[in-house]
């Protein structure tokens, strides 16, 4: 399965636009976490947990939107959009959003 950010497909025409498909994970971030990215945020630094965990959101939402191309016959992803954001009534859960066309080249 080809995915690209872009428009179109350099050196392949597309045949046919299966439709806009998309893809959510959301995981949520545990209270140990939560509080070693607090201290990271006060002495600077980057935060591997919640590295690790937007990873896995993302990883997680590009096999489903790959799957999902796949079930309309699909062979690429053109397009592709990636959001991310917190949700949840602290802002502990950690979203990825995953946006794009399936099409047939």
């Amino acid at each position: 399965m080809i995915m690209t950010t872009t428009n179109n497909l350099e050196g392949k025409v597309i045949n046919q636009y299966l439709g806009i498909i998309t893809s959510e994970a959301i995981l949520g971030a545990n209270i140990f976490k939560d509080f070693f990215a607090g201290i990271r945020d006060i002495v600077g630094g980057r935060s591997a947990s919640y590295e690790k965990e937007l990873k896995e959101a993302r990883r997680i939402a590009f096999s489903e939107l790959e799957e999902k191309a796949f079930q309309l016959g699909a062979n690429a992803i053109i397009g592709i959009d990636v959001d991310y954001e917190t949700i949840g009534d602290t802002g502990s859960m950690l979203m990825v959003s995953v946006t794009g066309t399936a099409v047939q080249f």
